[in-house]
């Protein structure tokens, strides 16, 4: 597998606030490759370029607020590129906008915002969760509606696998349905019971070798280890899930 490995940083948001410099440090000798951030803890752009430099590590991408990206898209760019960093990822929308009129709505955003990055050589990304799966009045989802009436070069997708999973989707299906436009992959386990919770990649039941072996022949430039909520350390947890991935990668 030769599709690079990074970790959303979201993950250790606690370690971060704590020790921003230091749990990068962590990550790095960890041997994770790359980083998405979401939030940048006061750094300013030259202190984290030379951090990320130092450390030899790459950004994936970075997850920036819906609200952000709205009113302060050029700012937000000059950052970016700053940092090295050539993804942007409209990561959540908030509760009050996921409503039929305001998703289409966020389609006009999306594409407006899509194609500023694109002018910039940036990518940019939506990141789905499982209220996104709901039908619309058309018939079709709204996560469908979004990639099918955005323009495929301003708008990519970045998919979680857990949460399609968890709303009884195949990721490898969708995988194989958007081949080309989904750059970043979200991977996550989920626990097997009724609570189906969040676990360490290799523990649960998400189709990840399935996804593995989809990634390369639908351009995947980027799998990205996630994990919401973590019943052990989350510095613990982030080491199973990139032990898995190098097994994977070991008997590929």
């Amino acid at each position: 597998m030769n599709i690079p490995i990074g970790l959303q940083m979201y993950t250790l948001r606690n370690e971060c606030k704590a020790d921003f410099l230091g749990t990068l440090e962590k990550v790095a000798d960890l041997g994770y490759q790359g980083v998405e951030f979401a939030g940048y803890y006061g750094l300013s752009e030259t202190e984290l370029k030379k951090a990320l430099d130092q450390l030899g590590l790459k950004v994936t991408s970075s997850h920036i607020p819906l609200s952000s990206l709205e009113d302060n898209l050029s700012k937000i760019i000059t950052y970016e590129q700053a940092i090295g960093n050539d993804k942007i990822v409209c990561p959540f929308l908030p509760p009050e906008r996921r409503n039929e009129e305001d998703y289409l709505q966020l389609i006009k955003s999306l594409n407006h915002i899509g194609q500023e990055c694109h002018k910039e050589g940036i990518t940019f990304c939506y990141h789905n969760h499982d209220f996104e799966l709901e039908l619309l009045s058309n018939g079709r989802t709204a996560l469908e509606t979004i990639l099918e009436e955005t323009n495929p070069e301003w708008v990519k997708v970045e998919l979680d696998i857990y949460w399609l999973t968890k709303v009884g989707e195949d990721p490898v299906q969708w995988l194989q349905r958007y081949k080309g436009r989904t750059p970043l992959v979200h991977l996550k386990d989920m626990t097997t019971d009724d609570e189906q919770f969040f676990a360490e990649l290799g523990t649960g039941g998400v189709d990840l070798e399935g996804v593995l072996k989809q990634g390369p022949d639908s351009n995947v430039e980027w799998f990205i280890v996630e994990q919401d909520q973590t019943r052990i350390s989350p510095l613990e947890s982030i080491e199973i899930s990139l032990n898995y991935l190098k097994k994977q990668s070991a008997l590929a």
